[in-house]
Order: structure tokens, then C-alpha cells, then sequence
């Protein structure tokens, strides 16, 4: 009885190992997509500012075209998925990550580098603390994701309704709700990642989903960075 049970035995262990290896690259090939994807974004809107291009998008109708690029992307990312090669959403992932750094130039024209720089940080560091806590934590959080989404949504009606108001008081409750909106998405993306991954799947799938997980978390920084620098930033 024992000899039958402890072969049986280790070889579920060494299948939950397997699985956990199989976890722990993907969750890494994650991150590494998304880290990847915000330095060439910072890397493009350092680069389209120096070359003047940020001024230029200013008020014109090449800045609502740069502004609206990377939406356009996105849907055609998430809408074809099925259809494209896991190569054709990597290139349109680096496209994405590249269109939004030219949207992203137009910040160095209202707050100064080193707040820019300051509140990078402080938005790494939040975004690592909630991500870690997702990745960790044995509380189911997708009872939160409706709770969450509907706080996104109130968000973005605020906002397109403040661009006609212009009130100071609702920006900054709008930023201030943001940013607990989007720390809560950070944990519960990375939750949802990772309860999603399943080590069976062809290499192309888990490729192009790699590449959707990356985007889900890249949105979470950056958004939580904007909403922070509109709250922490100094103006130029």
C-alpha cells in the first residue's frame, strides 16, 4: 500500500511544481511585456518632446489623431485577437506602446521634469505593492471587478463632463477616485491574470494572451500616473 501511494504521491508534486514554473514564467513574461512597453513609451514622449513635437500636437488635428491612435489600436488588438498570429499583436503591441508615448509627450509641457520623474516613482512603487498583493494574496478579489468597473465608468462620464464645466473641485475628486480606482484594478488584473493562465495552451495563445495581460497592466500605470501627476505634479 505505502510503495503504491508514494510514487503516486510524488508525481502530483511534481506536477503542481511543473504548474508553478509554467505560472511563474508567464507572470514574468508579463511584466516583462508591460515594463518593456512603458520604457519605450517614456522613451518616445522624452524624444517627441525634445524634437518639438509635443507643441505641435497642442490644439491640432494631428494631436487628436495622435490622441486617438492608440484606441483605435487597442480595439483592433482586442476585436481581432482570435483572427491575428501571436506576431501580429506583439507588432501592434509595440505600435500601441509607441502611439501612446507620443500622447504621453504633452505632459512635459505642463509639469516640470522632476516632479514628472518624482511622481514615476511613487507610481512604481504603489503599482508594485498592489500587484504583489493581487499576485499573493488568497482573497478572492473578483467580487470587486464589478464594483471597480462601475467606478471606472463614473470616471470617465465625470471627466467628459468636465471638460465642458472646468470645475478644479470636480477634477480633483475625479483624480482622487481614480487613483483608488485603478490601485484596486492593479490587484485585481494581476488576480485575474494569473487565475486565467493555464499551462495546457498552445504557445501561440499563451503568447497573444501575454500580450493582453501586459496591456491590462500597462493601462493600470499609466492611468494611476496620470491621475497622480495631476494631484502630486508641479506645473510648469
Amino acid at each position: 500500500m505505502n510503495t503504491m501511494y508514494r510514487p503516486q504521491w510524488g508525481a502530483q508534486t511534481i506536477d503542481r511544481a511543473a504548474i508553478d514554473v509554467a505560472l511563474r514564467g508567464y507572470m514574468l513574461r508579463v511584466y516583462n511585456l508591460m515594463g518593456s512597453g512603458l520604457a519605450v513609451s517614456g522613451i518616445v514622449a522624452i524624444a517627441a518632446f525634445q524634437l518639438g513635437w509635443a507643441q505641435a500636437f497642442v490644439g491640432s488635428g494631428l494631436g487628436l489623431v495622435v490622441m486617438l491612435a492608440p484606441i483605435g489600436i487597442l480595439l483592433a488588438m482586442s476585436f481581432g485577437i482570435n483572427r491575428m498570429s501571436s506576431a501580429t499583436v506583439n507588432g501592434l503591441y509595440w505600435l500601441f506602446v509607441a502611439t501612446m508615448g507620443l500622447s504621453l509627450s504633452t505632459i512635459f509641457l505642463v509639469y516640470t521634469g522632476s516632479s514628472i520623474a518624482r511622481v514615476f516613482f511613487i507610481t512604481a512603487a504603489t503599482f508594485g505593492a498592489m500587484s504583489l498583493y493581487g499576485y499573493t494574496t488568497k482573497r478572492d478579489l473578483s467580487k470587486f471587478g464589478s464594483f471597480l468597473m462601475m467606478g471606472l465608468i463614473g470616471i470617465i462620464l465625470a471627466s467628459v463632463v468636465n471638460i465642458f464645466l472646468g470645475s478644479t473641485v470636480l477634477q480633483f475628486a475625479v483624480s482622487v477616485i481614480g487613483v483608488l480606482v485603478f490601485v484596486g484594478l492593479t490587484a485585481y488584473d494581476t488576480q485575474r491574470i494569473k487565475s486565467e493562465f493555464y499551462e495546457g495552451d498552445a504557445a501561440d495563445i499563451q503568447s497573444k494572451q501575454a500580450v493582453m495581460a501586459a496591456v491590462s497592466l500597462y493601462l493600470n500605470f499609466i492611468n494611476l500616473f496620470q491621475l497622480l501627476l495631476s494631484l502630486l505634479g508641479n506645473r510648469e
